[in-house]
Parts: C-alpha cells; sequence; structure tokens
C-alpha cells in the first residue's frame, strides 16, 4: 500500500499546526523552510523509490522496527526535528499519512511568511521573460509573494490556467468556448420557447 496522497484533513492539519509551532520556536522562518525542504525531500525519494514508499506506507513492520531504520536512513541527512517528526508519525501510526500532512505544513508555512504556490498552465511552454510577467503582475494583484511553477497542457487551446491554492482559474480558449456553448444553448433555447409561445398565442 503506498503513502496517501490526498488533499490535507483534519488529522494532517493538527500535525502540520503542531509542527509548524514547534519550528516557531526554534528558529522561526529559517527552521521552518528547512523543516519543509527535508520533508519533501523524503516525500520526493519515496515517490521515485517504490520499496522506500512501502517501508514508509506498510503496516506489516512493527514501528519499533521500522523506528530504528528511520533514525539510520535520515542519519545526516535531516535535522533532529525533522527526525522526531517522521519518528513520531511511526509511532502513532500516522506514516502513511505523510504527503498530506506535508501540504498542510507546506500551506501553513507559505501563509505564514505571505507567500503563494501557483502553477500556471499554457497550451505551450513560456520563456522566462513571460513567467517572470506573470509572476509580477500576480504578486501585484495579490500583495504577497508568488512561487510560481509552469505546466504545459498540450489538450489545451489557448489562453492560461492558474491553480493559487485550492483553487482553480480557468481561463482557457477550451473554458471560453464551452461557456459561449452554453450561453448559445440557454440563449437559443429560451429564444425557441418565446418564438413557439408566440405562436401558440397568436402573436
Amino acid at each position: 500500500m503506498p503513502l496517501t496522497e490526498a488533499n490535507p484533513d483534519a488529522i494532517a492539519k493538527v500535525y502540520a499546526k503542531s509542527l509548524f509551532e514547534l519550528c516557531e520556536a526554534q528558529g522561526g522562518r529559517d527552521k521552518a523552510e528547512e523543516t519543509l525542504g527535508e520533508l519533501e525531500d523524503i516525500l520526493e525519494l519515496a515517490r521515485a523509490d517504490a520499496k522506500f514508499n512501502e517501508f514508509l506506507a506498510t503496516r506489516v513492520i512493527p514501528s519499533e522496527s521500522r523506528d530504528a531504520s528511520i533514525v539510520k536512513i535520515l542519519e545526516g541527512r535531516a535535522s533532529d526535528l525533522t527526525t522526531r517528526f517522521i519518528r513520531l508519525l511511526n509511532r502513532k501510526d500516522r506514516l502513511g499519512h505523510l504527503p498530506p500532512i506535508v501540504s498542510a505544513f507546506e500551506s501553513m508555512v507559505q501563509e505564514a511568511f505571505g507567500r503563494v504556490e501557483v502553477d500556471l498552465f499554457t497550451a505551450e511552454s513560456i520563456d522566462d521573460a513571460t513567467r517572470d510577467a506573470f509572476r509580477d503582475t500576480l504578486a501585484s494583484k495579490l500583495g504577497k509573494e508568488i512561487i510560481l511553477h509552469a505546466y504545459t497542457e498540450p489538450a489545451m487551446l489557448g489562453g492560461v490556467k492558474l491553480r493559487i491554492g485550492d483553487r482553480l482559474v480557468d481561463d482557457s480558449l477550451v473554458t471560453q468556448l464551452s461557456r459561449m456553448r452554453d450561453r448559445l444553448n440557454t440563449d437559443g433555447n429560451s429564444r425557441l420557447r418565446s418564438n413557439a409561445e408566440r405562436v401558440i398565442e397568436g402573436d
């Protein structure tokens, strides 16, 4: 059973909040960013290595046995705080829930330090100047530092799609065409009904 890839739930937010408070107590922004980076590295390793993924997620391995292995694996690769947090999740049988916990923690870090993660989707790849222009415009409108991730989505006919947090802002040509079709269908049906009523009423 692989790690649970899901949106943050109540449990994830509780663990993330506890970790964030520990980071604030131990160094504030720098500690929070360091911890977030280490947790993201652990997730990336788990996504790339099926055996490590299974090691974290499986309930077959007793938590006591896994704890010793966690210490060895993270030794020299993660801070004491990150290691203790992963060991805590192991003891609480929550390691399989690590992705949404990290996601919730990332949101707290970004929100606390005035940053917003934005995913930009375009039909074709864009150059650095265009990406910078998008970032600067969003920063001006939102009043926050923008961490912009650009992706290509060939299925789009044009326009852009932005995902800001959990909100998707879709301005693609596909969506515009869909909206136009819906308007035509709605308006056309309204006109058809109006014409029918006039005929029936003898106007």
